[in-house]
C-alpha cells in the first residue's frame, strides 16, 4: 500500500496568502539552553499550509470547522490532472469523469509553486460556473494544490458558492507526485472549537489497483467524446 503525504510542512518559510498571519516557530523551553525538554511555540492562521475551510469561513452562521464531518473528509477521492490553464470552468470539467464522485482534488501546475519561496499570484484556480457545475453534480469536497481556490482578487464569491451548498474546500495540497486516479483520502483537520477553518495533515492511500484517468489536454482535441 503506497501512502502520499499531500501536506506542506509548516515552518517560518511556508507562503502564506498575502493579509493572513504568518507562520511562527520558535523555541519556548531549549535543553541547549538548560532546559529540560524542547518545547515549541507556534503561531499561524487557521488557514496556514495544507487546511480545511469550513462554511464558518464565510459565514458566522455556518458550521465550523469542529462540526464537520468526519465520514465527508475522509473516503474514496477522484485526483484529476489539469495543465495548460489558469482558469477551471465548467467546460474544463465537463471534459473529466468525476460524476458520481463526491471528494475531487485538482492536480494543476500549481504543485511546481509551493516548493518557491513566497507567494505566487498567478495561480490556477476554479471559476464561479466551474463551482456552480461541481455542487450541481454532487461534489462534496473539493481541493486544490494552492493556496486559495479562487483567484487572488476575487470577493470570496466562489468560496462562498461551495460552501453555501456545503461543499468542504481543501486548500494547500501538494500533489506534485501524486499519478491521478482513485485514492482514499485521509484528512484531518485541527479540532478548533468554533473554527472557520484548521490546518490539516492529509495523505492519499493507493490501496488498490485504480485505473488512472485521462489527462485534460487543452491543447488537443483528444478527448473522448462519451
Amino acid at each position: 500500500m503506497k501512502i502520499y503525504d499531500i501536506s506542506i510542512p509548516l515552518s517560518g518559510d511556508t507562503p502564506v496568502y498575502p493579509g493572513d498571519p504568518p507562520v511562527v516557530l520558535e523555541a519556548a523551553l531549549s535543553i541547549k539552553n538548560g532546559d529540560g525538554a524542547n518545547v515549541s511555540r507556534i503561531s499561524l492562521s487557521t488557514h496556514s499550509g495544507t487546511h480545511v475551510d469550513a462554511p464558518r469561513h464565510m459565514n458566522d452562521r455556518g458550521v465550523s470547522v469542529d462540526h464537520l464531518s468526519l465520514a465527508l473528509l475522509n473516503g474514496r477521492a477522484l485526483v484529476a490532472e489539469i495543465g495548460g490553464t489558469r482558469t477551471i470552468g465548467r467546460k474544463e470539467l465537463e471534459r473529466l469523469p468525476i460524476k458520481g464522485e463526491e471528494r475531487l482534488l485538482l492536480k494543476t501546475e500549481n504543485s511546481l509553486f509551493l516548493n518557491r519561496p513566497g507567494f505566487t499570484e498567478e495561480y490556477t484556480c476554479l471559476t464561479v460556473d466551474g463551482a456552480d457545475y461541481l455542487a450541481a453534480i454532487g461534489i462534496k469536497l473539493i481541493g486544490i494544490d494552492y493556496l486559495s481556490i479562487e483567484p487572488f482578487h476575487g470577493d470570496g464569491s466562489i468560496h462562498r458558492m461551495l460552501l453555501e451548498h456545503g461543499v468542504v474546500i481543501l486548500e494547500g495540497l501538494y500533489l506534485g507526485e501524486v499519478p491521478r486516479g482513485v485514492y482514499e483520502l485521509v484528512c484531518l483537520p485541527l479540532k478548533i472549537r468554533d473554527g472557520d477553518g484548521a490546518p490539516a495533515r492529509a495523505i492519499l492511500r493507493q490501496t488498490a489497483q485504480e485505473p488512472h484517468h485521462a489527462e485534460v489536454d487543452l491543447h488537443t482535441t483528444r478527448w473522448p467524446l462519451a
